[in-house]
C-alpha cells in the first residue's frame, strides 16, 4: 500500500465524500458518554442530529482524518439484564464510577441486537446528520462491527439460526455457563480461546457459509453509513483461531479463510471502505494478508509501557510495507487511560513515538486532558475530571506540527544512534526520519528513559553538505543551526533529558541578507 493511496466513501448520500488517507489519524469517541455530558452542557436532550457544532469541533481537532463513534448500535435488553446481575460487572461499575445508578447502564456496546443505530441516539437519521458534520470538517466516520458474536435477544437466533455454533442439551446440562437455550434450540454463548464465555452473547459460525454471506451482507449495508469500520477481537473469525477455540463444535475447516471471504464480497460493493481490525496474538501480518487495511499494534503498546527503546527499536525494524497498516496508540476503551499508568513526562514521550511512525494514529476521547478513569463500556456517564490544560496544549501542538509538516506523506527511515565505550545512554535514544518528495526533511528523536542520554545520529541527506543546516524543533521553535558536513559525518549530537524529544525540521540556513551599500 503506498503512502499516497486515499480510500473513498461510496455512498449515493447528497454530501461531498470524504477521503481518508491510507495512514490515517483516528479520534476514538465513546458516543452514550460524549452526548450525555453534551447534553448536561446544553440543558437539551441531544441525539446524534442534535450535537452543536462547537462540540463536533471539540472532537475534530486539527490533524484529525476520522472519529470512531464507538457503541452506536442497538444495544440488548437481555444483555443489560444479564449485566445487572453480574456481581463482578457491577463491582467494575461502581469502581469506575462510585455512584453508578440503574440510568448510568446501558448494557455493552459489544453486545449487539441489531445493526440500527439505537433510537436513544437518534437513529438512522441521526448519524446521517453526524456523517454530514464530520464531512463538513473534512472528517471521515468509523463505526463498529463484531463478527465473532450477537446479543441473545438478536433477531438472527430466529432468523439465521445456521449461523450459530450450536450444542446440544447434553452440552446445557454439563455446562450452563457455556450454552443457552434459546427458541427451541442449544446455542454456544461466545468466547475468544483464552477466557471463559461471555454471559451475554451467542457464538458465530465463523464456518458457516450462510453467515459469510450475512456478515458481508451486513458490512455493505454498514458501509452506505460511514467511511469504515473497527472489526472488534476480527482474529477470532481466522480458520486455525475458530477451529482450536470451537474444536468438535466447528465442523469442517473451509478452504478459503473467512476474511478472505467476507471482505472482497464487500469491496465489490463498497470500494472506498476501510477496514480496521482489533488483532493481538502476533497476527497482525496475517489479518492484513486476509485483506485488512490496518490492524492494531498492541506489540508496540506494550513494549511503550513496560519495555525499553531497543526492545520498540527492534519492533520498528518490520518491513515499511507492514508498518503502514499498523495501527498505533497508547489507550484506547479497551485499555488502562495513558495518564494513570505513565507519569506525564513519559506519556508525552510515547506520544511522540506514535504520532511521527509510520501507520495510522488510534487516539482516545479524554487522552489529550489527561484522564485516568478506564471507564467500562457499559457506563453511559464517568465521573468528573480536571483537565490538564497543559496536556491538552503539547497534544494539539503535536497533531498540528505533524499535520502540517506534511512529513507521514513522505518516505521514512529508522536511524542509527551512536555513543561511546564510556557511555552507553545511547541506548535509550531512539530516531527516525521523514523525505518528502518536495525535499522537506524530518527528524525525530525520543528519550525512552528517565535518566539524561546522549548520542550521534548520521543523518541521510547528502545534499546537505554544501551548507549550514537549521533545525527547528516543532514543538517549541527553538532553532539550531549545525554544519552541514557534521551532520553527515560524525552526525548530529543530541543530549536529552529523561524523556525528551525533539520533533526537528531539517533545512538549509538560508544566505544572510548582504549588506545595503552606501554611495559615497
Amino acid at each position: 500500500m503506498s503512502d499516497t493511496t486515499s480510500f473513498t466513501t461510496s455512498t449515493t448520500s447528497a454530501f461531498t465524500e470524504t477521503a481518508l488517507p491510507s495512514q490515517p489519524v483516528v479520534y476514538e469517541v465513546n458516543t452514550r458518554v460524549w452526548l450525555r455530558e453534551i447534553e448536561r452542557r446544553t440543558g437539551r436532550p441531544t441525539g446524534l442530529g442534535d450535537v452543536p457544532g462547537e462540540a463536533w469541533d471539540e472532537i475534530t481537532p486539527h490533524g484529525v482524518d476520522a472519529v470512531w463513534l464507538m457503541g452506536v448500535w442497538e444495544r440488548s435488553p437481555e444483555g443489560l439484564r444479564i449485566a445487572l446481575d453480574n456481581a463482578d460487572l457491577r463491582a467494575s461499575f461502581t469502581r469506575a464510577l462510585s455512584d453508578a445508578g440503574p440510568d448510568d447502564i446501558a448494557g455493552s456496546p459489544y453486545c449487539v441486537r441489531r445493526y440500527e443505530v439505537d433510537a436513544a441516539l437518534g437513529g438512522t437519521a441521526g448519524l446521517a446528520a453526524a456523517r454530514a458534520a464530520l464531512d463538513r470538517r473534512g472528517v471521515g466516520l468509523l463505526l463498529d462491527y463484531v463478527p465473532n458474536h450477537v446479543a441473545p435477544d438478536s433477531p438472527w437466533l430466529t432468523e439465521h439460526p445456521d449461523c450459530f455454533v450450536r450444542g446440544t442439551p447434553s452440552d446445557l446440562a454439563r455446562d450452563p455457563s457455556a450454552y443457552l437455550a434459546a427458541h427451541g434450540s442449544v446455542f454456544a454463548r461466545g468466547r475468544d480461546p483464552f477466557f471463559p464465555p461471555w454471559p451475554d452473547v451467542v457464538q458465530l459460525d465463523a464456518f458457516s457459509p450462510a453467515l459469510r454471506t450475512l456478515t458481508a451482507d451486513t458490512l455493505t449495508a454498514i458501509g452506505a453509513q460511514c467511511d469504515g469500520v473497527r472489526c472488534d477481537m476480527a482474529m477470532l473469525l481466522m480458520n486455525d483461531v475458530f477451529s482450536r477455540t470451537w474444536a468438535a463444535h466447528a465442523g469442517p475447516v473451509p478452504d478459503d479463510d473467512f476474511w478472505s471471504t467476507v471482505l472482497p464480497a464487500v469491496r465489490s460493493r463498497r470500494p472506498g471502505m476501510l477496514f480496521m481490525a482489533e488483532a493481538y496474538w502476533d497476527l497482525e501480518r496475517a489479518l492484513q494478508q486476509q485483506g485488512f487495511d490496518l490492524t492494531y499494534d498492541k506489540r508496540l503498546y506494550d513494549r511503550l509501557l513496560h519495555e525499553d527503546a531497543a526492545s520498540v527499536r527492534g519492533h520498528l525494524t518490520a518491513g515499511l510495507d507492514y508498518q503502514r497498516r499498523l495501527v498505533r496508540f497508547l489507550e484506547n476503551h479497551d485499555e488502562p487511560r495513558a495518564a494513570s499508568t505513565l507519569a506525564p513526562d513519559q506519556e508525552r514521550a510515547a506520544a511522540v513515538v506514535i504520532a511521527t511512525l509510520p501507520g495510522a494514529t488510534l487516539w482516545h476521547e479524554g487522552q489529550f486532558t489527561g484522564r485516568r478513569t478506564h471507564l467500562p463500556v457499559f457506563l453511559t456517564r464517568r465521573p468528573d475530571e480536571p483537565a490538564d490544560e497543559a496536556l491538552r496544549t503539547f497534544h494539539a501542538r503535536l497533531l498540528t506540527a505533524v499535520a502540517d509538516s506534511g512529513m507521514r506523506l513522505g518516505r521514512w527511515r529508522l536511524l542509527e544512534c551512536t555513543g561511546w565505550p564510556d557511555n552507553p545512554s545511547h541506548r535509550d535514544l531512539l530516531a527516525w526520519c521523514w523525505t518528502g518528495d518536495t525535499g522537506r526533511r524530518h527528524l525525530v528523536v525520543v528519550n525512552l528513559s528517565d535518566r539524561a542520554a546522549q548520542a550521534r545520529i548520521r543523518l541521510p541527506w547528502a545534499e546537505l553538505a554544501v551548507s549550514s543546516c537549521r533545525l527547528t524543533d516543532l514543538l517549541d521553535d527553538v532553532r539550531y543551526v549545525r554544519d552541514g558536513r557534521e551532520l553527515l559525518d560524525a552526525g548530529l549530537f543530541v543530549d536529552l533529558g529523561g524523556w525528551g524529544h525533539h520533533v526537528f525540521t531539517v533545512e538549509p540556513e538560508p544566505e544572510p541578507e548582504p549588506e545595503p551599500r552606501h554611495g559615497g
